[in-house]
């Protein structure tokens, strides 16, 4: 009788662990969705050429999918836990599993792509910049949000636009109103590559160690989907004997 109210103070406590897990690792879905919509919305103006527009929008793709995908397998935790059904616990553990990896694998991506990110956004500067030249429409408007956001002008400085035979952008004018751009005091000198390095290296870096520190979610939940499993099976195989 002993061993019998032992067992289900265990699956108790087990089953309460893992709720409070459930409801955590929801949380940590809608989290990761908002990383990824911040992402989506802030970083929208960096896609200065195709090769960054793909880079950013598989990245920003990766985090809502998976914020999603959590929220929704967190939703659905619930019944599993609460029917404490051996099989349903098993499937739940390994997709747990399977999450573990993806979270893990985005922490990993995000930290070897910040020097890919660095020599793309150098070249897609002085490429965007030609194209701004040569007056590409939605290039122009692109590049002039970027430089009045960041209070930055041209790649490496203000001095870029001059090697293009071009006068400086509006958008690079410190002032809210309209100022003569051939006049230095008036613009912003600092280039824009330094400053999106440094927004690069601060954000992903954060973004990355997020990423990996919510992975150890689904490991401690996989761990006990499996144990609880184990116990609710081993007490259905006693009470059998």
């Amino acid at each position: 009788m002993t061993r019998d109210l032992q067992t289900v103070a265990l699956m108790a406590c087990m089953k309460s662990l893992l709720m409070v897990f459930n409801f955590t690792f929801w949380i940590s879905g809608i989290f990761i969705l908002g990383i990824g919509i911040y992402m989506q919305i802030e970083w929208k103006y960096l896609a200065l050429n195709m090769e960054l527009s793909h880079l950013i929008s598989r990245t920003t793709l990766v985090f809502i999918g998976t914020g999603a995908f959590i929220i929704l397998v967190g939703s659905l935790a619930c019944c599993c836990t609460i029917k404490g059904q051996t099989t349903l616990l098993y499937i739940y553990g390994t997709i747990l599993g399977i999450v573990f990896v993806l979270e893990l694998g985005v922490g990993i991506t995000l930290f070897s792509y910040r020097s890919k990110l660095a020599e793309s956004f150098d070249s897609g500067l002085n490429d965007t910049m030609v194209n701004y030249v040569n007056g590409k429409t939605d290039v122009i408007s692109k590049f002039d949000s970027m430089q009045s956001l960041l209070h930055c002008c041209g790649n490496h400085d203000y001095n870029d636009w001059s090697k293009l035979n071009s006068p400086i952008p509006i958008s690079c004018c410190a002032s809210e109103t309209t100022c003569d751009t051939t006049s230095v005091d008036n613009i912003y000198r600092q280039g824009c590559y330094d400053l999106i390095l440094d927004f690069l290296s601060s954000n992903i870096g954060i973004v990355a160690g997020t990423a990996s520190g919510i992975a150890l979610f689904p490991l401690c939940g996989m761990i006990l989907s499996f144990c609880l499993g184990s116990t609710i099976k081993k007490a259905k195989y006693e009470e059998m004997i």
